[in-house]
């Protein structure tokens, strides 16, 4: 069998041999070079100013009054939400275990469908009174109010959620 003791000095004499000669080469320096140099000065860029239009609330006008409205218009949604309910309960049952894709589920699913479009119309009106809030609340205003009716707007689109997620729950 070939033996590799006598091959290893000779491999490392060679390697060293080939590192060692460096006679009459040139190597760049790694000095830093006059285009490595930093010169001038940079100025930033001057930030964009953004066009924000105020939030106008009259704390002594309509306030009363749009913050009625916004009541009214979520209760009138939540109605319609509970007056669908039955319906999608029956729908949401019928399919039960029922295969994905199939007549009964695809039933409750436009039911689950309806049920959240009637409580997206509650949602809008959340939304605009936390618009409201936020911007009287900014102005220093006073927004008891305000936080009142958007209470009674949240305990009504919380109740939706729940019914919500219950039907979810009983189709896979």
């Amino acid at each position: 069998m070939f033996d590799h003791k006598p091959a290893a000095p000779l491999f490392a004499a060679l390697l060293l041999a080939g590192c060692a000669s460096t006679a009459g080469v040139s190597y760049p320096s790694l000095a830093v070079r006059d285009v490595e140099r930093a010169e001038g000065t940079f100025e930033p860029a001057a930030p964009r100013q953004l066009d924000v239009p105020p939030v106008v609330i009259d704390a002594e006008g309509d306030i009363p009054a749009r913050l009625e409205s916004l009541v009214a218009a979520a209760r009138d949604a939540h109605e319609q939400f509970t007056a669908a309910v039955p319906a999608a309960q029956r729908r949401v049952q019928a399919a039960g275990n029922a295969a994905v894709g199939s007549d009964n589920w695809a039933s409750a699913q436009v039911a689950l469908a309806d049920l959240d479009s009637a409580r997206s119309n509650a949602a809008v009106a959340l939304g605009d009174l936390d618009i409201l809030f936020a911007a009287a609340t900014v102005q220093a205003q006073d927004a008891a109010a305000i936080a009142a009716a958007r209470a009674t707007v949240v305990a009504l689109v919380t109740e939706e959620d729940v019914v919500l997620e219950r039907l979810r729950a009983q189709v896979r």
